[in-house]
């Protein structure tokens, strides 16, 4: 009688990201190349619920490494403890952790990949002190704000079309004399402005980390006046706010990972900067652009390391561990401590200290 092989499992939860694919890619071969059996689960933790996965084979992931998105599909919805089901035309919400875990043991799957940010990490962190389920997590966010590792897959991509995007609006700016703003992601971290504002140029660099004046800014703008540069280049953080101000909320979602959308402080910035000063000032937000897409080499790499990384964990037997790069190497880091904290730009980052070096304001 054969032995039974050793099963796994993978999903990718919250929001999309690029190198997502190049992860699953890396970790169901790793898996198929030692001989064991891999599921991927649909649609994040809705998928462990609803106990829609299936088996992937070479050609699930042939070809994907290069793609945006994940062949798997995501949602930042659905957390198995607060698991929403209409009953009556009303939304009520149940503990389905009982179930998800009744799930992969029917299957057989030993040990879980989680594939996420905070949000989807708290989750597995979560399940794994609950029901005992075995997780594994790879980090994944374009706002780079994970602790325990120094860089998240999908930030260099993010940053890469950010940079781009600024440099596009240089020729804007400069041929119409304006101040042009542009509102980049990253949640409570400034981490996409402060690199994408270094790279490309930008004379003004607002981060969540460091409440601006808008006497400095305005200050900033004036001084470049005066040296004969009549246009400004601004990076705006979504989370950047004034000095003994409030973040600017977009608006609420019920029911999701984040809750709390922020969005609109750089609209908000232009028409005060146009206000006091008469310059002519416009605003880009860049969106979601910033999400999609083929990720770059480096995060093709990176997500290739992880993936592998998270898979050999697997097979050795670990788990509450997530893969983490720390002075270029893949190491395993405690999940639970991985997932309680955000990390932020500090205050003496060496791009910080770089930037003010070179003349760069960030408003305070």
């Amino acid at each position: 009688m054969a032995e039974k092989k050793r099963t796994f499992a993978v999903l990718t939860g919250g929001g999309d990201c690029p190198g997502l694919n190049a992860v699953i890619s890396a970790v169901v071969k790793t898996f198929l190349n030692n001989g064991c059996e891999v599921y991927g689960i649909q649609n994040g933790f809705h998928g462990l619920v609803m106990d829609t996965m299936k088996k992937l084979e070479y050609a699930d992931v042939s070809g994907i490494l290069y793609r945006g998105g994940t062949v798997l599909g995501t949602t930042n919805r659905d957390n198995p403890f607060k698991f929403a089901e209409e009953v009556n035309g009303e939304l009520v919400y149940s503990d389905k952790s009982e179930v998800v875990k009744a799930n992969l043991e029917k299957h057989g799957i030993e040990t879980l990949v989680v594939i996420g940010g905070d949000g989807s990490l708290n989750i597995g962190a979560e399940l794994s002190r609950k029901t005992g389920v075995k997780v594994v997590g790879c980090p994944k966010t374009i706002d780079n704000d994970l602790s325990c590792t120094e860089r998240t897959f999908g930030f260099d991509t993010a940053v890469a079309m950010a940079t781009e995007a600024v440099d596009r609006l240089h020729s804007t700016a400069e041929s119409h004399h304006r101040v042009m703003a542009l509102e980049v992601m990253g949640r409570y971290a400034g981490w996409i402005a402060l690199h994408s504002g270094i790279a490309g140029g930008a004379d003004i660099i607002l981060l969540p980390e460091i409440p601006y004046k808008m006497e400095s800014i305005l200050a900033e703008i004036k001084q470049r006046r005066e040296q004969g540069k009549e246009f400004s280049i601004i990076v705006v953080a979504e989370g950047a706010k004034p000095e003994g101000g409030e973040m600017t909320v977009a608006r609420m979602v019920k029911g999701s990972f984040e809750p709390i959308r922020l969005g609109g402080v750089g609209e908000k910035l232009v028409r005060e900067i146009e206000e006091l000063t008469g310059i002519e000032s416009r605003c880009t937000v860049l969106g979601y652009l910033q999400r999609g897409g083929s990720p770059t080499a480096f995060d093709r790499i990176l997500c290739t390391r992880y993936g592998v990384a998270a898979a050999e964990a697997c097979l050795r037997g670990e788990h509450n561990v997530m893969a983490s790069l720390s002075n270029d190497n893949i190491v395993m880091v405690d999940l639970q401590r991985a997932a309680a904290a955000s990390r932020q730009v500090p205050l003496d980052n060496d791009l910080i200290k770089a930037g003010r070096q070179i003349g760069v304001c960030f408003g305070d």
